[in-house]
């Protein structure tokens, strides 16, 4: 008789159960499980609790697609004396679990659910990163956070958000370029369209945020870093444009790009912009939204 079996017939006679073996989940293609995350219930703290619910105030979100230029933005943003831009961190898939019905129930009785357990942690996490660095704000740019803003918004209600714009076609072609096995055209078109459209939902949901363009960073990043500066309240620096000091060490595999282009330490030409009639078509509608394309499908680098 088999293990499992002799297992279920004591827990059987004893409490009633059985053991099943968990179904092993088909692995997911990049995006699937940020936009598909099982629902937590939470607490959002009033304004006035806040000082008391979170250690940290006013962080800074950087919402984009993949390979929208979010890795340089946070290079130049982290090279600010005051400006903490770590990693790729990906709190939305850090979890926080009750392992049996004791802790839940001592947890319930703090009024703290799963979700309040998690951004508990979450806030903890980066607190600790902001501290670590001797600076005074944190600038987080997961391309999975634009999928969970609004649960951003319910743990931190006085967080700010960057959104971050990048011609879809460029998007989709860096994509594929980064793994043409592994993606090859059409996938990544699948892929990253999937980012992009919720990033166009927090750009609709009219968040308060400051959107840059990926084309503008690097035709003119002393414009655009003043700009961002004057959004985020602090003053502009010339070192933000050589953030290579950093980029030897700060940038992981796995966790950002990570490439020869990156590790310059300077900020890069942009792509020539794709023509109106390379743009896929399931991309065409999100372009002109954007500004990219006119109705009329005039190209615009605007």
């Amino acid at each position: 008789m088999s293990l499992m079996r002799n297992l279920n017939r004591a827990l059987t006679a004893t409490t009633g159960l059985q053991v099943r073996k968990a179904s092993r989940a088909a692995p997911s293609e990049p995006g699937a499980a940020e936009s598909a995350q099982p629902a937590v219930t939470y607490r959002r703290p009033s304004e006035q609790e806040l000082p008391v619910e979170r250690l940290l105030r006013r962080p800074v979100f950087i919402i984009s697609s993949v390979r929208s230029g979010s890795t340089l933005l946070r290079m130049m943003l982290g090279a600010h004396s005051r400006l903490h831009a770590p990693h790729e961190l990906h709190l939305g898939r850090t979890d926080v679990i009750c392992n049996n019905w004791h802790s839940q129930r001592a947890m319930s009785a703090l009024g703290l659910d799963r979700g309040d357990l998690e951004h508990l942690l979450w806030d903890r996490v980066l607190h600790r990163k902001l501290v670590r660095s001797g600076k005074d704000v944190v600038v987080e740019k997961t391309p999975a956070n634009a999928f969970m803003y609004e649960r951003i918004l319910d743990c931190w209600p006085d967080a700010r958000f960057v959104l971050l714009l990048r011609h879809p076609e460029s998007i989709v072609r860096s994509w594929h370029e980064s793994d043409p096995v592994k993606r090859p055209y059409d996938t990544a078109v699948t892929d990253a369209l999937r980012y992009m459209t919720a990033v166009e939902k927090v750009r609709r949901a009219d968040t308060g945020g400051c959107t840059v363009r990926y084309e503008d960073v690097t035709a003119d990043p002393e414009r655009e870093m003043r700009r961002l500066c004057a959004f985020l309240g602090v003053d502009y620096e010339p070192a933000m444009l050589r953030y290579g000091g950093k980029a030897g060490t700060e940038l992981i595999r796995g966790l950002g790009d990570w490439r020869d282009n990156i590790r310059t330490g300077t900020v890069q030409p942009g792509r020539e912009l794709p023509a109106d009639d390379e743009i896929a078509p399931a991309l065409r509608p999100l372009c002109q939204a954007w500004g990219y394309t006119s109705p009329e499908g005039v190209g615009s680098a605007a």
